[in-house]
């Protein structure tokens, strides 16, 4: 029951204690006895039939997978500025080290996002397009990026249906909002935008 399970654990829960583990399979032991190998998609559900995971092999095809790559490409830029010495949590240099492999994805951390609500800023009451989308490479990169997050937005319609119509109802008043108040950039923003959320990090 993941229901269950979620309330006996914590964020301290790292999975290296032993005996913590081992007293959590105790009171919550899987449905089945030992291990399963699982190669082709699944549903798989707790013990009261709640839906825990989708597993879907091979559902981003080779060429999505390119077409992520060269989104990526595009970001570089704003990627390799996002890391610095004295950045925060998300953005320290200390916490991208590259792996033994270099994959060629640029490091970094930032937000894409139509409507981005400015924290640490005063007096600013309008969400704004969110750094990374507002230089010239705007369209470009929401047009690379469209197929993908379209992807995401359809896995998330058949996964869960009222956060996508949720989202689908926030984007077209963000659209109403814009114009409204003929915010700079967002229509333009939110006319690629092909993600059903407001958001990619």
């Amino acid at each position: 029951d993941i229901a269950r399970y979620s309330k006996l654990i914590s964020p301290k829960d790292t999975g290296h204690n032993e005996h913590r583990e081992a007293r959590l399979l105790e009171r919550c032991p899987p449905g089945h006895e030992g291990k399963r190998l699982v190669d082709e998609p699944a549903i798989i559900l707790d013990a009261s039939g709640a839906i825990i995971a989708w597993y879907l092999p091979d559902a981003l095809t080779d060429t999505t997978q390119k077409e992520i790559k060269e989104a990526t490409d595009l970001l570089a830029p704003s990627l390799e500025k996002s890391v610095r010495a004295d950045g925060n949590w998300r953005t320290n240099q200390r916490l991208f080290n590259r792996g033994s492999e270099d994959v060629g994805a640029t490091p970094g951390c930032i937000n894409l996002s139509p409507a981005w609500f400015q924290q640490g800023h005063e007096n600013v009451s309008d969400p704004e397009v969110s750094a990374s989308l507002k230089g010239p490479s705007c369209e470009n990169i929401l047009k690379a990026i469209a197929r993908p997050a379209a992807i995401a937005s359809a896995a998330l319609r058949v996964m869960h249906p009222e956060q996508y119509w949720a989202g689908l109802r926030t984007l077209s008043n963000l659209g109403n909002i814009a114009v409204s108040k003929d915010l700079p950039q967002m229509p333009e923003a939110l006319q690629y935008w092909a993600s059903v959320f407001n958001t990619l990090s």
